[in-house]
């Protein structure tokens, strides 16, 4: 049964602007290092990036909870297919978080399902 649906799109542009500014703060308030890492074996790490902060967005909406998770409670991963999930630090979270994530040149959105 889905409980919360989520979406979000981000301009890729926005990210990278955060990375030049703020840096490795930026990148280590929002991702968690595996996150870091993944997209920085890629030749434009800002696409990776800004796609996972699309999909912690779209699964704050869908999670509709009163107190949304912090940035590095959700880790956006990828299985050994290349498909995305959706890990929750949260030991009371009992539901499932499915993720859809697409990128161009220039925006990434996600989409998130939250079913029991």
């Amino acid at each position: 049964m889905i409980i919360g649906t989520g979406i979000d799109i981000v301009e890729i542009s926005r990210i990278k602007r955060a990375i030049e500014r703020w840096g490795e703060h930026f990148l280590n308030h929002v991702f968690c290092p595996e996150e870091i890492e993944y997209a920085h074996r890629h030749k434009f790490p800002e696409q990776h990036l800004a796609v996972r902060f699309a999909a912690k967005e779209a699964v704050y909406k869908a999670i509709q909870e009163n107190v949304p998770p912090r940035w590095k409670d959700l880790k956006i991963l990828n299985d050994q297919n290349g498909r995305p999930f959706c890990v929750y630090n949260d030991a009371n979270f009992k539901n499932k978080i499915l993720i859809s994530l697409s990128h161009t040149e220039n925006y990434a959105v996600a989409s998130a399902i939250v079913t029991t």
